[in-house]
This record gives structure tokens, sequence and C-alpha cells, in this order.
């Protein structure tokens, strides 16, 4: 019985450590940038994405750093969705039980 009290424990502990937003395959090649300026003069606008972690609830189960790593995760794969390769943040707005970050998405040239 302690067996499984612990092995459930585990489960619990490992699942509120990680965001419920994983990174979708390619999403990990979108970089996350919060200054502009020389970064988006060779790219294209493709629009506003925005990423977001977290419940009324989640302040429960899920530090800062969970909800902020699932809203970067979000954002990724929104950018990702529309074909953008870098976004620029706009000023990120913490609540006490989410993370959201709202940006500018761009397609700009590899080096």
């Amino acid at each position: 019985m302690k067996f499984i009290l612990v092995c459930l424990l585990s489960v619990v502990l490992t699942a509120c450590s990680t965001p419920s937003n994983t990174l979708l395959d390619g999403a990990q090649q979108v970089q996350v940038r919060t200054n502009n300026a020389p970064l988006i003069q060779n790219c294209n606008w493709v629009g506003e994405v925005t990423g977001n972690e977290g419940h009324w609830y989640s302040y429960l189960f899920y530090g800062n750093d969970v909800l902020v790593r699932g809203a970067i995760n979000d954002i990724k794969n929104n950018a990702y969705k529309i074909q953008a390769n870098t976004v620029v943040l706009l000023s990120p707005h913490y609540f006490k039980t989410s993370a959201t970050l709202i940006g500018t998405a761009y397609h700009c040239p590899q080096p």
C-alpha cells in the first residue's frame, strides 16, 4: 500500500512540475525576443500571437516558472502555426493563477 501511495505521489508531483503546453515539432526553432530594434529590419511581419498557461486553480499545483515556461511554449507553438520563426514580446501579463504573453510574430531570414 505504501508503494502505491509513493508512486501516486511521484506521478502527481512530476505532473505539477511540467507545463500542460508542450512544444510542437519544429516550434523549438522559434526565437522569442524582448528587444526588436535591429532584429526585425529584414523580417516580414506575420501577425500577433499570444501564449498562456494556467487556470484559476493552477496556482495550487504549478509554480510561476512552470506557468511562464508553458506560456512560452504556447506562444512558440502559435508562431510556428502561422509560419513565423521570431516573436518579439510585448509586456507580459502575470496573474496569480496564470501567465499570458503577447507578441508580434515575424518571419526572418536565417543567418
